[in-house]
């Protein structure tokens, strides 16, 4: 039985593999399901929902809001939505978003939006560091108050808007923060539009899309997205595919391992969220995607890894939005090819579960791999594939699983001592990550209190 609350200790180099699996499913796209079937009409399901503390976070905070939610059998729920605005509470009910940056920033844009609420909000100690200024001047334009005024950290207060009216908005690379202004905008009187300059991922587009009569996309040089307020949403029926960011550190691990290979299955593979895997094709990477297939209007298909001599790393700013999550693991990557691996446009990872640049930093250095970071830039000094077995890499409790799986990865291919803080935040997001480690991978580590 594993603890609620857990370090890890690795301590040993992975063997090679030759193998087939599957990951977690898409948090975004069930976090989506489960807000956007919450204020549609009748009766919504979701399938192959993931079961992470994230999403276990979402369905507590809408039971909240009035939204009865039924769990058919493992992975499967059913939503009884009641439509746009029907979302309601007692005055000043307290939601607690927990480690989920999705979750607050998507549920505050319906609750801006639906007359009637003054709701308090917080976060875990991770979520509570996190500026929510950009969120907080985006949705108050509908009308919405934020006590106190001019603080933009959790715990906060909303008061929704009585009068919401549609806005016009210019999206930045945030598709939470487009996503929130998409959602008030539905209940919203008027049309609401949006300018999108840099594609972030779309799944929220791509959920309500099947209702014409209230978005419209155009899709040209600028992406715009039209919503038009105050129209019924039909019931959703969703088939969550697989998590291709979970997907990205088992990928990470077979090309980095001579002689192994790797099939991922029923991996989610929308165009906004594969810019690892295009990236690292770009730089010799042996991945395919095969088996495509369309469902609910997301791609979905298999991945085929093959280990290989990849070349060192150059990410363009406009790999950003499409390889947002992925930035902790490809550091790590870089970090094990040699030579001089560069990534720009990377100064929003400031603002993600913890400093992402900064810690990674610090954990690469503990190896000895150097690296330096100015304005949006990082540069990592790669030294190829190492021997790291008379060192100790020791991550402190920073509550971000990206940075706990990259450090994991990182211990497996180089044999450093690696002790893990608060192993269990990994669960936000993948809460398979371990099994799938010692089950398929054969990998052994000890769980301490």
């Amino acid at each position: 039985m594993i603890p609620k609350k857990f370090n890890l200790f690795l301590n040993h180099k992975i063997t090679d593999f030759k193998k087939i699996i599957e990951v977690d499913s898409d948090k975004s796209i069930s976090i989506r399901s489960f807000i956007i079937g919450s204020i549609s009409q009748n009766a919504s399901s979701v399938k192959n929902v993931l079961e992470s503390e994230d999403v276990f976070s979402t369905i507590s905070c809408l039971k909240k809001l009035g939204v009865h939610i039924k769990k058919v059998k493992p992975k499967n729920y059913i939503i009884y939505g009641k439509g746009l605005g029907s979302l309601h509470a007692k005055k000043n009910t307290f939601l607690n978003f927990g480690n989920s940056g999705t979750l607050a920033r998507l549920l505050i844009g319906v609750l801006a939006t639906t007359p009637g609420l003054e709701i308090k909000m917080k976060g875990d100690k991770s979520l509570n560091k996190r500026s929510m200024q950009k969120l907080i001047e985006a949705v108050s334009k509908f009308g919405t108050f934020f006590l106190p005024e001019n603080k933009f950290h959790f715990p906060l207060k909303l008061i929704s808007s009585e009068m919401p009216i549609g806005i016009n908005y210019t999206a930045g690379v945030s598709a939470q923060l487009k996503s929130a202004v998409i959602l008030a905008g539905l209940n919203s009187y008027g049309q609401t539009s949006i300018i999108e300059k840099n594609k972030s991922r779309d799944h929220t587009e791509k959920m309500l899309l099947q209702n014409k009569h209230i978005i419209k996309v155009e899709d040209k040089k600028k992406k715009l997205i039209k919503v038009i307020g105050k129209k019924s949403l039909k019931p959703i029926n969703v088939e969550v595919p697989n998590d291709p960011s979970s997907a990205a550190f088992f990928s990470a691990l077979t090309l980095l391992k001579e002689n192994s290979s790797l099939t991922i299955k029923n991996v989610g593979l929308n165009k906004t969220r594969t810019g690892f895997y295009d990236l690292l094709r770009k730089h010799g990477a042996k991945i395919k995607f095969k088996n495509l297939k369309k469902i609910n209007n997301e791609l979905r298909g298999d991945i085929l890894i093959k280990s290989c001599n990849l070349k060192p790393i150059r990410a363009s700013k406009s790999f950003y939005t499409s390889t947002t999550d992925e930035y902790p693991i490809l550091f790590v990557i870089a970090s094990l090819i040699k030579g001089v691996s560069v990534f720009k446009g990377i100064g929003d990872l400031t603002n993600k579960e913890s400093n992402r640049i900064t810690e990674m930093q610090k954990i690469l250095k503990q190896i000895n791999i150097k690296s330096k970071f100015s304005k949006d830039e990082l540069k990592i000094f790669g030294q190829g594939k190492i021997n790291a077995s008379n060192k100790n890499i020791i991550v402190p409790n920073r509550s971000d699983h990206r940075l706990c799986m990259s450090s994991f990865i990182l211990g497996l291919l180089t044999g450093a001592r690696t002790t893990i803080n608060n192993f269990e935040t990994v669960f936000t997001s993948s809460p398979s990550f371990l099994k799938i480690m010692k089950n398929n991978f054969k990998v052994s580590f000890e769980i301490k209190k």
